[in-house]
């Protein structure tokens, strides 16, 4: 299997507001950059959006190196905690309802088609593609607030 690392964020201005993702995916030295955006959403759906469609863009089975400051994103994936949401009719274990069951049902989708490594990183620090991300996701956000 290929070894592809994935750095993704999310921004929203406003919460909710409009909003923003970037997303690089890096693969033997060649980066591709993706980045989008939503009218009216939230910074953590932004968040989770960067990681789909960064996944979404692999075209076979890989092994994904995740970069994102998500904490949200990436602790959600690594404890496990949304399988578990998911297994519980999408209920958290303090009987909250857990946010963007509709996103979190496509990402553990897409985590079974590929063997995920999670790395969380501090936003807006010293890893240089995650703020690259981050210019990309506040830039997309500009474009719909007008």
């Amino acid at each position: 299997m290929k070894t592809v690392t994935l750095y993704t964020d999310g921004a929203c201005s406003g919460n909710p507001g409009p909003g923003g993702w970037g997303a690089i995916l890096e693969y033997n030295g060649t980066e591709k950059e993706l980045s989008g955006g939503e009218a009216s959403t939230t910074n953590n759906r932004m968040e989770l959006t960067a990681v789909i469609r960064g996944l979404q863009a692999l075209k076979e089975p890989c092994i994904v190196e995740l970069y994102s400051d998500s904490k949200y994103v990436i602790d959600a994936l690594e404890k496990g905690w949304a399988w578990g949401w998911k297994k519980k009719n999408w209920i958290k274990s303090d009987k909250k309802p857990a946010l963007n069951p509709d996103l979190w049902e496509i990402l553990l989708r897409l985590t079974m088609k590929h063997e995920l490594h999670y790395h969380w990183v501090k936003g807006h620090a010293e890893n240089p593609k995650n703020n690259r991300c981050d210019e990309m996701a506040v830039a997309e956000w500009k474009k719909l607030k007008g």
